[in-house]
């Protein structure tokens, strides 16, 4: 599966796609189009995975860049927001919230 060549056929950016389940955990990938994006809060931890480009993140009030190959782990709770010039294709694996 090439998931730069699935993000690149998604209609929107910021919106993620399903790619696969393992076990509880889903594996989804999108688009960046280098777009701020306001704060989010998540009950579970999440690993963010550029599989290319940059993505331009702060969390909990820390300002990271992680590049393409690099992965990041935000942990459930953490204050996270994606700042202006995150492009490229994001893999994101997370276990869903209950409720």
């Amino acid at each position: 599966m090439d998931v730069r060549e699935c993000a690149t056929g998604l209609p929107e950016a910021w919106r993620s796609v399903v790619l696969a389940q393992v076990g509880t955990a889903a594996v989804k990938v999108l688009r960046m189009d280098g777009r701020e994006l306001g704060e989010e809060v998540h009950g579970t931890a999440e690993v963010l995975f550029v599989a290319d480009g940059v993505l331009e993140l702060k969390l909990d009030g820390e300002e990271l860049t992680i590049g393409s190959g690099e992965l990041c782990r935000v942990p459930a709770g953490a204050r996270h927001a994606v700042r202006a010039g995150s492009r490229g294709t994001l893999l994101i694996v997370e276990v869903p919230e209950e409720g």
